[in-house]
């Protein structure tokens, strides 16, 4: 461990060395107007993800940005009822000036994204990187953003009720998912589809996926894709700025509530943010309530930052304590009443982030210092019925940390090279109950990555890494000791062909790779309502897989077409076997085997008026084995569909919507070994929303139906189909909020 920290100053003092010509403060002045009329536009939102820095257009539709590095950073440019404009700006001298023409509302391009290496937009990049806004989250009507996720095609969910949700991207689940908090690879068990991620969904600006293998840039566990959850904008230079947050859901008598603040000054700023969940047990569509489903989260978030022309300094700090109610057989017949308190069988998980990503600017350089400390801690909590032996208290503590150079680039290229690493460690402490053993896991890597443009339509990225993962557990009685290391290659080579100024088409390549799990090498215990046995020979998991995607935009109509095919290696799975434990249970077990995930998505936008607009999205997956069984865990073929009534001002209505939607999923007939067939499904959903303008407040108000008709029925990813309980039944959610500022 300490060789690695040796590199990594290593590496920073001769950057430091050859780049010590001095620093020069930038400044970016401009003027935004309507390109239609050429009018002024005041308060248009203008900032800067490289500086995390922002602010708002005066009254003459000025704005000023100062202490910026000098080099190539993009600004984004949006204002609500206008497409967003993305520029990109070299800085050489100390004062640089920007105009602005902002068109009138049309079909969204494109955003800045941060998750495929650089700070690029959605269309340059060569790896697909998908968005979903805060908003958009928020008016879902969900009460989970798990859940939200699941409504973008290729992206799914295994749920255990309607607190215990994780994703699916094209099939693939549990550690073959990568989520990170704002760039930090989340570290809370994970071995279970059980056994959710431990973020919410406020004090966050947009959330980035990438569907597909991403071992390049995140190593292992990032072999099935990206979820990576981006944090809130600082409040623009010079303001103080607040939200208050509620949120009710009918069917769970769900009560959320949530309030922030933050404020930036021109070279620090800061943010506070607190909230509660507290949700009963769900029903289903026949009215009866599903027993335990109940949940209950605590969260806290804060950090502080400084902003200079030589460097951005962040810190922060993340808190959640979620109390998860378990639908379990043991569990059933002890809860009397649709109740909201955890008395039985309950995951009692408490998860505290410190984090800190610092950017370093030099004349020709730039130098990312990023680093974490994650203290996870998972209790089971069962009865006083129970024998001790059924309690689980385990802690697991993670130090992570990263490197990344992005050496000189001109107009046409961009390279970064960088390292990674990580320890982290299990320590079972008083419940004698040990899932997985004491263990200690280190990770190091190195990589480079490169992207050039040809002709001006031709943008290429090619990039490769090796990693090092080390992982030692404790014998133990019915455990035996590992000792294992691993190593592997990552590569990938992807391409952006800009046809004209309406076409994209985009392919990419990737081999990727991931270690087993503690739990998969060494388990042979109950684990929930099964016996579960590790397989200490298993190898790392290696996929292969190849992207092709199409992109059509024009002012009304968007149109994304996209096809992969996922060659696995020795893919991890477990199973059911012929053997059973002394008191008859079956032994499930885990092993490997070749197997194949392809499919395709569609997605269509269509904007025929400026009052309404039309989307529609369609899923089609297929997973096998070699030998035809077909892989657990692969959701229905969905299509969803969705018909939005908007209209910029009625009355005292602003941004006005209503909209009508529904998701079809088809029978899934072809199931795992240890699955059962699941019926096709329709839902109806509706919602309406617009912002009030209240004397000097905008209170944002926001009603969404799900499952309109209360439908009855099943997912196929629904953890609770063996307990023969059906998906939650009709959910009605207010959502307000209350944005205010302060002087």
């Amino acid at each position: 461990m300490k060789s690695k920290f040796k590199i990594s100053l290593i590496l920073i003092i001769l950057l430091s060395i050859i780049n010590q010509q001095g620093f020069t403060q930038n400044i970016i002045k401009g003027k935004v107007t309507d390109k239609t009329t050429s009018e002024a536009m005041p308060f248009a939102d203008v900032y800067i993800p490289e500086h995390n820095k922002g602010t708002l257009t005066n009254e003459k539709g000025e704005f000023i940005l100062t202490n910026l590095h000098r080099g190539e950073f993009k600004i984004r440019f949006s204002y609500v009822g206008y497409k967003t404009v993305i520029k990109t700006v070299f800085a050489e001298n100390t004062e640089t000036i920007l105009n602005v023409e902002m068109e009138t509302a049309v079909l969204q391009a494109e955003e800045v994204v941060i998750s495929g290496g650089t700070y690029s937009t959605q269309h340059e990049n060569a790896i697909k990187i998908e968005l979903i806004k805060s908003k958009e989250i928020a008016s879902a009507g969900t009460p989970t953003f798990i859940e939200a996720l699941a409504g973008m095609p290729g992206i799914d969910m295994i749920a255990k009720g309607t607190g215990v949700a994780k994703p699916v991207i094209r099939g693939l689940s549990g550690t073959n998912i990568l989520m990170l908090n704002n760039g930090v690879k989340m570290e809370n068990f994970q071995f279970s589809e059980n056994h959710p991620f431990i973020i919410d969904e406020f004090g966050i600006d947009r959330i980035e996926i990438i569907k597909g293998p991403a071992s390049l840039l995140y190593g292992s566990d990032a072999v099935g894709g990206v979820i990576n959850v981006i944090k809130e904008k600082p409040a623009p230079t010079g303001k103080i700025l607040g939200d208050y947050n509620m949120q009710y859901h009918s069917n769970t008598q769900g009560v959320v509530s949530n309030l922030g603040i933050k404020g930036s000054s021109e070279s620090i700023f800061w943010g506070l943010r607190g909230g509660i969940k507290s949700h009963t047990d769900y029903r289903a569509g026949n009215d009866d309530y599903v027993p335990n489903t109940r949940f209950n989260e605590y969260s806290f978030k804060a950090n502080v930052g400084i902003n200079k022309s030589f460097g951005l300094f962040r810190l922060y700090y993340d808190y959640n304590q979620p109390k998860l109610g378990m639908c379990v057989g043991n569990a059933v017949p002890l809860i009397t009443e649709n109740g909201r308190e955890n008395k039985f069988w309950y995951q009692d998980l408490t998860n505290h982030i410190i984090s800190t990503g610092n950017t370093l600017f030099f004349r020709k350089y730039k130098v990312d210092l990023n680093a974490s400390y994650q203290m996870n801690n998972r209790k089971l909590q069962t009865d006083e019925n129970m024998p001790f032996f059924e309690m689980v208290d385990m802690d697991m503590n993670t130090f992570s940390y990263e490197v990344k150079t992005y050496l000189p680039s001109t107009a046409n290229s961009e390279y970064i090279v960088g390292l990674q690493g990580a320890d982290k460690t299990n320590r079972n402490n008083e419940a004698p109950n040990h899932i997985l053993p004491d263990a200690d896991v280190s990770d190091f890597s190195i990589f480079g990555l490169a992207q050039y443009t040809f002709f001006e339509k031709l943008k290429t990225q090619a990039g490769i890494r090796y990693d090092i993962r080390s992982i030692s557990t404790e014998a133990e009685t019915n455990k035996e000791a590992v000792n294992a290391d691993y190593g592997n290659i990552s590569a990938s080579l992807g391409a952006t062909y800009k046809v004209n100024k309406n076409i994209l088409l985009r392919t990419n390549f990737a081999s990727a790779y991931r270690t087993p799990n503690i739990a998969e090498l060494t388990q042979n215990g109950m684990h929930g309502a099964r016996y579960e046995q590790g397989n200490s020979d298993l190898k790392s998991q290696r996929s292969y897989e190849a992207d092709l995607s199409a992109h059509f935009h024009s002012k009304y109509l968007m149109v994304d077409v996209s096809g992969f095919y996922n060659s696995i290696n020795d893919y991890i799975f477990i199973a059911p076997t012929d053997d059973t434990i002394a008191g008859g249970d079956i032994i499930y077990r885990y092993s490997q085997t070749n197997a194949e995930i392809y499919g395709g998505e569609l997605a269509v936008d269509v904007l025929p008026f400026k009052w309404l607009n039309f989307k529609t999205s369609c899923a089609y997956l297929i997973g096998k084995q070699d030998d035809g069984n077909y892989l657990p865990f692969i959701p229905q073929n969905k299509l969803r569909f969705e018909i939005k009534f908007q209209k910029q001002k009625i009355s005292f209505l602003n941004n006005f919507f209503f909209k009508i939607g529904g998701l079809y999923a088809a029978k899934h007939n072809n199931p795992a070994m240890f699955e059962t067939e699941t019926d096709n499904y329709f839902l109806l959903n509706a919602g309406t929303g617009a912002d009030i303008k209240c004397a000097n407040q905008t209170i944002s108000l926001s009603v969404q139906a799900n499952n309109l008709l209360n439908e009855t029925y099943t997912d196929h990813l629904s953890t609770l189909k063996g307990m023969g309980c059906y998906n939650i039944g009709r959910n009605i959610s207010i959502n307000l909020k209350i944005p205010f500022g302060l002087k």
